[in-house]
């Protein structure tokens, strides 16, 4: 900068360069207004940056277990410049998902625009027209159905081979792309290396993937007592898993990753959902969650043996240091994937374990960082990288003269320090007055051209937190602990 960057409609049509650094604006090299309905945003100070793209999301209603509303979710991520959001689940159905994906395309609703990966179920999905999945044709079959109600892709959590590769086949065929959650169930015949040759385009969370490192085992070294469905059976076992694959540097190492690149895999790791396995207090004890957590969600989150992901029955020290040490080397692999020219996104898979939507994708940047990723190169993977993940490359994800306008102006340089994006802002001194003060969080959301007031958005979810929790009878200013129900 200094720069002016003109929208019309919901088009970028020009980026002008109107002086230099520290130096005054050049009246002369402003464009000239198209026509007297302009609206001009002072940015003098601020930094802009294309809109973020949260490529493993899920939005939930409020008949789920989270009991939230979409508004809830959209005002959220918006409000932390989230403009674009892969779904990774579909909620009640693709049918649902699709009708939010064109309202949002529509601007019908406040909202990021949407990609449709519904998942691919083996049973009837709640839909009595459709067969089960038994046979590779009928796998096929179904992928033929997703396609014909919309579906930009799939997400895969794991099936039989012969109807996984068929379902695969098929993707490829009708134009869907591909995405899988690989479910331990399943990782012995469908690891990384097996999906990729079957054309899956990409992996969600980490699964599978240490699997396909392993040089002296062919299955996990799970105790005798694992029930997978216990989920701190299986959430514990899963942070014992990449010390037990092939290390940094070795050669089996080094073929999975070339073989991943080869085939132009994408890595979505989605670090930020796994946070409360390696420091569960910290998680739960998040600023944001006394305003920000609707009371519902964090009846969720609580320890309960029938939701996904609140599984903190008795989380133990060494679960957490065992998840720290995976980390540790998942992070390796992520940071070194991304330096040999692979493709990695941001990814939040937000809602669960103590993870709220929109605050969690910033956690997320932040474990890019921690992973070992420039900021340049964390913005980089939350918005190009997205972008073409998506396949919308050529409309999203830079700052580009013909692009779509989706754009995020905040007040702190994000490369100094990724936590100025976080709704709260963050705590910074100010030298004149000797106080500490509250600076950052997104000021301006610009999502297809539509200007969003981002402080506005979150104005909105707290309004909306704290009259659920008076109609509740619960003090709205008291802090939400482990140990109190919600309700």
């Amino acid at each position: 900068g200094p720069v002016f960057i003109v929208v019309e409609g919901n088009r970028i049509t020009e980026i002008a360069q109107v002086g230099t650094p520290g130096g005054p604006i050049d009246p002369a090299a402003r464009p000239a207004a198209s026509n007297g309905n302009t609206r001009e945003i002072d940015a003098h100070g601020r930094y802009v940056l294309p809109g973020f793209i949260d490529s493993h999301a899920h939005i939930h209603s409020e008949a789920s277990g989270q009991g939230v509303s979409p508004e809830y979710i959209f005002k959220l991520w918006l409000g932390h410049g989230v403009t674009s959001v892969r779904e990774v689940f579909g909620g009640e159905g693709e049918s649902r998902l699709v009708a939010l994906r064109e309202l949002s395309a529509r601007n019908a609703i406040t909202a990021p625009r949407i990609t449709a990966y519904p998942y691919f179920l083996l049973s009837k999905d709640g839909d009595e027209t459709l067969p089960p999945v038994l046979t590779p044709d009928d796998a096929r079959a179904r992928v033929r159905a997703m396609k014909s109600k919309g579906a930009d892709g799939i997400k895969f959590m794991g099936a039989r081979e012969d109807i996984l590769w068929a379902a695969l086949d098929e993707a490829g065929k009708v134009g869907l792309g591909t995405t899988m959650h690989h479910a331990q169930l399943d990782v012995v015949h469908a690891n990384v290396m097996d999906t990729s040759a079957h054309g899956l385009d990409c992996m969600e969370h980490w699964y599978g993937l240490p699997e396909a490192l392993f040089t002296d085992r062919a299955i996990q070294d799970y105790p005798s007592d694992y029930i997978y469905s216990n989920e701190q059976d299986r959430f514990g076992q899963a942070g014992r898993l990449w010390k037990q694959a092939a290390g940094p540097g070795s050669r089996r190492w080094n073929e999975v990753m070339q073989t991943l690149l080869d085939r132009d895999f994408c890595l979505s790791p989605t670090f930020t959902i796994y946070l409360a396995s390696r420091d569960l207090m910290r998680a739960y004890r998040a600023e944001w969650h006394d305003q920000y957590t609707a009371p519902s969600l964090w009846e969720f989150y609580r320890a309960n043996r029938t939701q996904h992901g609140s599984f903190f029955f008795n989380w133990t020290t060494e679960d957490e240091v065992e998840w720290r040490r995976n980390y540790q080397l998942w992070m390796q692999f992520v940071n070194e994937y991304k330096n040999r020219g692979g493709l990695v996104v941001a990814g939040s898979d937000t809602g669960y374990l103590y993870s709220l939507y929109g605050f969690g994708y910033i956690q997320e940047l932040e474990l890019l960082q921690e992973a070992g990723f420039h900021p340049l190169e964390v913005i980089r993977a939350a918005t190009r990288m997205g972008a073409r993940a998506l396949g919308t490359e050529h409309e999203l994800g830079t700052v580009h003269v013909g692009k779509k306008a989706d754009l995020i102006v905040v007040d702190e340089n994000p490369l100094h320090n990724l936590k100025s994006l976080y709704g709260t802002g963050v705590p910074k001194l100010n030298d004149d007055t000797g106080r500490v003060e509250r600076v950052g969080g997104v000021r301006w959301t610009i999502k297809d051209g539509i200007v969003y007031d981002a402080r506005q958005l979150l104005a909105d979810v707290r309004a909306m937190v704290r009259a659920r929790k008076q109609a509740l009878g619960i003090d709205p200013d008291r802090p939400m602990t482990v140990e109190t129900p919600a309700e």
